[in-house]
């Protein structure tokens, strides 16, 4: 059976045992729900935010591109972030990364000839290496060191957040989102906490919009 007829039969399956469980479970599905939460998160296809947070359907908006990166050049992820922050009006956005990323692997490298978009999209990521490269490289082994990449460039994205009008002009009308920084394992299925950005927090005045 090929792969694409398994996905067809698969939905059926689970259609049909969704609805075993709860009849009404699609008549839920259909009504308007308000998120309270964005994710931003990685595209690989071990990390799925409803999945890892056993969260229902409907209740995080969720955004994803390779290395979790927030980069202000990017609508696609901008245009998510405006419609998340000021029309659902979330209480929280979510930068999650995960260990052994790809994406993160990749930018530790010279550049492939042969993925001429992909290099580009991963100079985001090369830059972070190279402001805290120092950092990085003293980590005693390969791994440590990709880790640590990984690490970095999650606390680094939550920072782009907040360097964003969009959440800046959020934080001076309503207080939220609250803005945070996760990675996931998958050597233990495990999410841990980062950072955590606040309206309180002092911005460099070379990010800081006049807003007030």
């Amino acid at each position: 059976m090929k792969s694409i007829e398994r996905l067809l039969l698969e939905n059926k399956a689970w259609a049909q045992e969704k609805l075993e469980q709860d009849p009404n479970f699609l008549d839920h599905l259909r009504q308007d729900r308000k998120c309270k939460v964005f994710w931003i998160g990685c595209s690989d296809s071990r990390v799925h935010a409803d999945e890892i947070t056993n969260s229902e359907p409907g209740e995080i908006l969720v955004h994803r591109n390779t290395g979790n990166q927030v980069s202000h050049s990017d609508f696609n992820l901008l245009g998510a972030l405006e419609y998340a922050v000021n029309i659902l009006e979330v209480e929280h956005v979510i930068v999650c990364g995960h260990y052994r990323c790809k994406g993160v692997r990749a930018a530790m490298n010279k550049p492939n000839p042969n993925l001429f978009f992909a290099n580009k999209w991963l100079k985001n990521i090369k830059d972070v290496y190279r402001l805290h490269r120092r950092e990085i490289d003293a980590e005693e082994s390969e791994e440590g060191r990709w880790g640590r990449l990984v690490e970095v460039n999650v606390i680094e994205q939550a920072h782009n957040l907040a360097h964003s009008a969009i959440i800046q002009k959020s934080w001076i009308k309503s207080r939220l989102p609250l803005i945070h920084g996760w990675i996931y394992g998958l050597h233990d299925g495990i999410i841990k906490e980062l950072i955590t950005l606040t309206p309180e927090m002092q911005l460099d005045p070379l990010y800081q919009y006049d807003l007030e």
